[in-house]
């Protein structure tokens, strides 16, 4: 079972998202927090496997608290969870440790798929984050690395530079494998060994890499 503290203020949403999680049959909630500091130390407690920390709480935010569990509950994989989709949030979220960030409007099915993912180590971004933050990436000075991604893109197969390209869209596997006409299995494959070849930890940092190197102006091959 995958062991899941929901951390938010209001008492509403914290059911809504307990109501949901616990439609999964390997997913519990097994601790709620109304603050960052109460986050911190259930997390720690009941030792979670997942951590949905919303943004806007009394005393220590969601991101503080973000930052802090790294040191408090190394174990545990946090995503961030909230109505606000600005950009600055979005790169705050990845830069301080979570592995996700996802917005209070995702359809039930996504808030699932987004903590099965956190749990297996894997980065997940709803597709509305995803866009935020590859355009603020590529809205900065990026001509210093501009040669540097393109190098390291020369390792990929034609195929594997499809794959790519649509990771900085945000889809998921079944959703990527649906455009391109492979199997989620077939996709899952393609993605680890991409994330291998370019030596990323996760599909964010592979799907920046894309931006940066231009990839998505040169189109899909085929």
């Amino acid at each position: 079972m995958i062991r899941v503290l929901v951390a938010d203020d209001e008492p509403l949403i914290r059911a809504g998202i307990r109501a949901i999680l616990s439609s999964a049959d390997d997913i519990a909630v097994v601790a709620e927090a109304s603050s960052g500091e109460e986050a911190i130390e259930l997390a720690r407690a009941r030792r979670t496997d997942v951590a949905l920390l919303d943004i806007q709480m009394p005393g220590m935010d969601g991101l503080t608290a973000l930052a802090r569990l790294q040191q408090a509950a190394p174990a545990t994989r946090a995503l961030i969870l909230t109505t606000f989709g600005e950009r600055n949030n979005v790169l705050r979220a990845i830069s301080s440790g979570g592995v996700g960030f996802l917005l209070k409007d995702s359809a039930p099915a996504e808030l699932i798929q987004a903590v099965r993912a956190a749990a297996g180590g894997q980065a997940f971004l709803s597709p509305t984050a995803a866009r935020h933050l590859v355009d603020t990436v590529a809205a900065s000075p990026a001509a210093a690395r501009a040669g540097e991604a393109r190098r390291r893109l020369e390792v990929l197969t034609q195929r594997e530079r499809d794959v790519l390209m649509l990771l900085g869209e945000g889809l998921s596997n079944a959703d990527l494998g649906a455009r391109i006409h492979m199997s989620e299995a077939t996709v899952k494959t393609y993605v680890s060994r991409i994330l291998a070849k370019l030596e990323c930890d996760n599909r964010v940092q592979a799907a920046l890499l894309a931006r940066d190197a231009g990839l998505g102006d040169e189109g899909q091959g085929t």
